[in-house]
């Protein structure tokens, strides 16, 4: 086995992204703790990973959860390598249309939830001299979108958060990272209104993904073509996220018009 030393946590992964994640590092004989509010799609690993895989229901909006799966964790693993911090809260209003406390929540859950979780494991990989962290983010915490104010934001928060705590970190051998998927084709983003077409696989993405959990890079993505667009959405950041507003409103109006007919 490719890994079997070595134990990594990933949060929000009973779908998408974080379990597929997963299961391609439990094919690849690491340790995995999978988290999330729900288990049920995780549960069915275990037969096939039994001493491979620890899974949790837990709700990262809590201290006393995660600490007390973290603490789990150490009990039985000894260690933590990786926590690749995966939790997302998208709920879709305009600015005007949303009341503060549904954006209140998304900041609990996307930004928050990724502090307890490396609050939680930081003295372990502080004292093991060694370890990695990945916040995933997302180009609309770099371009803007309309409709996901809130998300938007808490990604644009993880951004400053994941450059300041490589800072800080370095000097104990801890590796922050931020780790860009493309936008995917997961129940979460399809309010979007982006067309499915041009939706990447999240099995595919998580695969490849899985390959870099312990890239050295400072920003991780998939593939070139998910390179190429982040630097163009650093760059041109204004007129990247006015593009995709407005191409996905025409979609829209089109699908509305269509439906109509």
């Amino acid at each position: 086995m490719l890994g079997d030393t070595k134990v990594i946590i990933i949060t929000n992964a009973n779908n998408g992204l974080g379990y597929f994640m997963g299961r391609a590092l439990l094919n690849d004989g690491y340790k995995v703790a999978l988290i999330d509010l729900s288990v049920k799609n995780i549960k069915k690993l275990k037969s096939k990973y039994s001493s491979q895989l620890l899974y949790y229901k837990c709700d990262v909006k809590k201290d006393n959860e995660i600490n007390g799966t973290v603490k789990d964790i150490l009990n039985k693993w000894g260690r933590v390598d990786v926590l690749v911090n995966n939790a997302a809260l998208a709920i879709f209003k305009t600015f005007e249309e949303k009341d503060i406390n549904d954006t209140i929540k998304e900041f609990e859950t996307n930004y928050f939830g990724y502090i307890r979780m490396i609050k939680a494991i930081i003295p372990q990989m502080k004292k093991q001299r060694k370890g990695v962290i990945h916040n995933v983010s997302s180009a609309v915490g770099i371009t803007g979108f309309k409709g996901i104010y809130g998300y938007v934001s808490t990604k644009g928060g993880i951004e400053s958060l994941t450059k300041t705590l490589s800072m800080e970190l370095e000097p104990y051998n801890i590796q922050v990272s931020l780790m860009h998927p493309p936008l995917m084709n997961t129940k979460s983003a399809r309010p979007l209104g982006i067309p499915v077409k041009v939706m990447e696989n999240p099995e595919i993405v998580g695969n490849k993904l899985a390959k870099k959990i312990f890239s050295k890079k400072h920003i991780i993505s998939p593939d070139i073509k998910t390179t190429i667009f982040l630097r163009i959405s650093y760059l041109f950041s204004y007129r990247i996220g006015r593009f995709l507003s407005n191409a996905t409103d025409k979609e829209k109006r089109n699908r509305d018009e269509n439906s109509h007919k």
